[in-house]
């Protein structure tokens, strides 16, 4: 059974600069993790309560960090880019 998704307004922000083929594969994951929420790993630390969810784009590795609510069956996506300076941009905010 497949988790709704929702997405935050950073997420939408990212998502919107990212270039059309990425954007798809975003999706693809984007889908796979609805089906599987397990599928990411799970942070420690300050980010304790985030997933993340590794995949190669256009030759290069991005994260797509999310956080999931169990009881109501939903996903919130919180930010996507690439691998560099990802941690400490969500750690920002």
């Amino acid at each position: 059974m497949t988790y709704s998704v929702k997405q935050t307004r950073r997420f939408a922000r990212q998502y919107k600069k990212l270039h059309d083929n990425i954007a798809t594969d975003v999706d693809e994951v984007v889908n796979t993790i609805a089906k599987d929420p397990a599928i990411g790993e799970r942070k420690k630390g300050d980010l304790a309560n985030l997933f993340v969810f590794k995949f190669r784009s256009q030759g290069q590795l991005y994260l797509l960090g999310y956080s999931r609510d169990d009881q109501v069956r939903l996903v919130f996506l919180e930010a996507v880019g690439p691998h560099e300076n990802f941690y400490r941009d969500l750690k920002r905010e």
